[in-house]
């Protein structure tokens, strides 16, 4: 039987997404991404729990969310877990467990001040193979 590798967030960046380009100008983009849960105690006292998640995007979806988001952007991410292994210069194995994303919405507001139609500023989607696409109030679901 095959198994499910499925990671869905809604999240901010916590930070400005990097890239790196990797021989034949592959680009690599890395960023942190807080999750943050929040729900009341038995006392009724409102509690909040962040989870941060190492975000990498490949090629064309680096390079758009490098142009389009910034730290705290809000965004809809959707990928797959990866863990990856190697030894350091002591010789200790480590270990760093990433999201891989296939998937990602901008979900910010659309700012009010910029032209329509001069940037992207709201709602691209993309994913590593066709790079990004606008959305229009016609493809939401809601």
């Amino acid at each position: 039987m095959r198994g499910v590798n499925k990671v869905m967030l809604i999240g901010n960046l916590g930070k400005d997404p990097h890239v790196d380009y990797l021989e034949g100008n592959i680009g690599v983009a890395k960023f942190p991404l807080a999750t943050t849960e929040t729900y009341k105690d038995r006392n009724g006292k409102l509690i909040s729990q962040t989870e941060w998640h190492t975000i990498v995007l490949w090629r064309g979806l680096a390079e758009l969310a490098a142009k389009y988001l910034h730290k705290g952007s809000l965004v809809y991410l959707e990928g797959r877990l990866r863990t990856r292994s190697w030894e350091d210069k002591e010789g200790n194995k480590k270990f760093a467990t990433e999201i891989i994303g296939d998937n990602l919405i901008m979900l910010d507001k659309r700012n009010e001040s910029s032209q329509s139609g001069s940037d992207i500023d709201e709602g691209f989607a993309g994913n590593n193979d066709a790079g990004a696409m606008p959305e229009t109030d016609e493809n939401l679901p809601f």
